[in-house]
């Protein structure tokens, strides 16, 4: 196998790792999408300038990208991952719990609780992001964000909907009075509004 191709795996395992398509690696180096295919298929090399721009992108030194020999001195972050399931752990407690407790009690408190649990989800997710291995970020987030895309909108979206029909207004969940027109509406708006965003999701990560 020539130096080309070997470079060319390399660029290849890297740019998947990182979530990146060809076309985005393209734009972040600054040159054409076929010009990063023909890279990885080990027909042209980069030169130096493109070689600095990629090791920058990459996340590796070019001594990794040329030899395949992974620098001594470099240090792995944890697994984004990980954080990426105990936020999302968080969130969904964070949904029963306020569920659960103001059916029970029907107090304002059981919905602070819920949130507050989601809020520290978001908050494990985000340290996850900066902490996290950068390898293992883009994965994570794809993963974190396919549930709880769903889950982040559903209360906030709950006490707007009872607040304006003037019903149970710290509610976690929308309550169907006055207007079952409205009731309606409010799943038509929260079904679509998630599907939509998880259609793009789906669209992003297989680019």
């Amino acid at each position: 196998m020539s130096l080309n191709e070997e470079l060319g795996q390399r660029l290849q395992q890297l740019r998947k790792a990182k979530g990146f398509s060809q076309e985005e690696l393209a734009d972040r180096v600054g040159v054409s999408r076929q010009a990063v295919s023909k890279w990885e298929g080990g027909q042209t090399a980069p030169d130096l300038e493109r070689l600095l721009a990629l090791s920058k992108q990459l996340d590796v030194t070019t001594d990794y990208l040329l030899t395949g020999q992974h620098p001594a001195a470099r240090e792995q972050g944890p697994d984004a991952a990980l954080f990426s399931v105990v936020a999302t752990g968080s969130t969904v407690a964070g949904l029963l719990a306020a569920t659960m407790l103001w059916y029970e009690k029907q107090t304002a408190i059981a919905t602070a609780i819920g949130l507050l649990l989601m809020v520290m989800g978001c908050v494990v997710y985000a340290i996850g992001m900066t902490m996290g291995e950068p390898a293992s970020r883009p994965r994570a987030k794809r993963r974190f964000w396919a549930v709880n895309l769903w889950l982040l909108p559903f209360i906030p979206l709950s006490l707007l909907y009872n607040n304006l029909m003037g019903g149970f207004a710290s509610a976690p969940y929308p309550i169907p009075v006055n207007s079952l027109v409205a009731y309606g509406l409010f799943w038509v708006v929260y079904l679509g509004g998630c599907g939509a965003l998880e259609w793009r999701l789906l669209r992003g990560a297989k680019q």
